[in-house]
């Protein structure tokens, strides 16, 4: 069973603006991220689950490819 990024960023006891900081990146990022609207680095998914104590491959993404990214693959 996967848990959303944003779900084990809230279990990690943070906001969006204080995992943005973490991370070093602007809160729109991470929204961007938990919305599947860009998809976050491996070192971002590395942070969040130390934070959350929830393994990395328990955690789902949602990225939703373009449609140029999709005619790539």
């Amino acid at each position: 069973m996967k848990i959303k990024m944003a779900a084990a960023r809230v279990n990690a006891g943070l906001t969006q603006r204080e995992f943005a900081g973490l991370c070093g990146v602007r809160t729109e990022t991470v929204n961007a991220w938990e919305n599947g609207k860009t998809e976050p680095p491996v070192s971002v998914l590395r942070i969040l689950s130390e934070k959350s104590g929830i393994p990395m491959d328990y955690i789902f993404v949602p990225y939703e490819l373009s449609k140029t990214e999709q005619e790539v693959k």
